[in-house]
C-alpha cells in the first residue's frame, strides 16, 4: 500500500471519529466521564485496602501518591480522558493541585454540601472554552472517610511513625486536619473537543 493511501485512509478514520466524537451528546460524556471516576475510586480502593492491610497507615501513603497516580494515568490512556485528583489542601504541591475552574468547582461543592447535599454522590460537568480549544470537564466530589484521618487527620489521629514519614516526604504538607465528612478534593475528567 503506497504512504499517500495510508494517509488518506489515516485522514478519513480520523474525520469520521471526529465526527462521531462532535455528535456525542453531554448525557454521554457525562456518563463516559462518571464512570472513569469511578474506575479510578474502585481501583484505588482495592489498593488502598490491600496496603492497609498489609502495612497499616504507612502503606496507605505510597497508595495514595504513587498507586493513585499510576492508575490516574492507566485510565487516562485506556481512555482517552484526563484523569487526575485534586485537593482542598495538597501534601505535594507538584501534585493534586486544582487549577482555576477546579478551585470554583470545589468551593460549589463545599456551598452545595453547606445546604445540605452529600458529598458521596455530588459531581459536576460543564463544557468549558480554554485558550487551546473547549473541553469537557467533570468533577467527582472525594469526602473523607474515617480511614483517611489515619494520613489526613489532625495531629492525635496520625501516629509517630505516620507523621514522621509524611514530614520527611511532603515537607510542604498542607493536607492535614481533616474530620470524617469533609471534602477531600475531586476527581477531575477532561476531554477535549474537536473543533467545530
Amino acid at each position: 500500500m503506497s504512504i499517500s493511501r495510508m494517509v488518506f485512509g489515516g485522514l478519513l478514520i480520523a474525520a469520521s471519529s471526529a465526527t462521531v466524537v462532535n455528535a456525542m451528546p453531554s448525557e454521554t460524556y457525562q456518563a463516559e466521564a462518571s464512570d472513569v471516576a469511578k474506575e479510578l475510586v474502585k481501583q484505588l480502593g482495592s489498593v488502598m485496602k490491600q496496603k492497609m492491610k498489609a502495612e497499616g497507615a504507612v502503606g496507605a501513603i505510597d497508595a495514595c501518591s504513587v498507586d493513585a497516580l499510576r492508575i490516574a494515568n492507566e485510565l487516562s490512556r485506556e481512555t482517552g480522558w484526563q484523569v487526575k485528583r485534586v485537593a482542598t489542601k495538597v501534601r505535594n504541591p507538584l501534585m493534586g493541585m486544582p487549577d482555576a475552574w477546579e478551585q470554583s468547582v470545589l468551593s460549589d461543592f463545599e456551598q452545595r454540601h453547606a445546604r445540605g447535599e452529600s458529598f458521596k454522590a455530588m459531581s459536576y460537568s460543564k463544557v468549558i472554552k480554554e485558550s487551546d480549544g473547549s473541553y469537557f470537564r467533570y468533577m467527582k466530589a472525594i469526602p473523607v472517610k474515617g480511614q483517611c484521618l489515619a494520613c489526613h487527620g489532625s495531629t492525635d489521629d496520625i501516629s509517630g511513625t505516620v507523621r514522621d514519614m509524611l514530614a520527611s516526604r511532603y515537607p510542604h504538607d498542607r493536607a492535614t486536619g481533616y474530620k470524617a465528612g469533609d471534602l477531600r478534593g475531586a476527581i477531575s475528567v477532561k476531554m477535549p473537543l474537536p473543533l467545530q
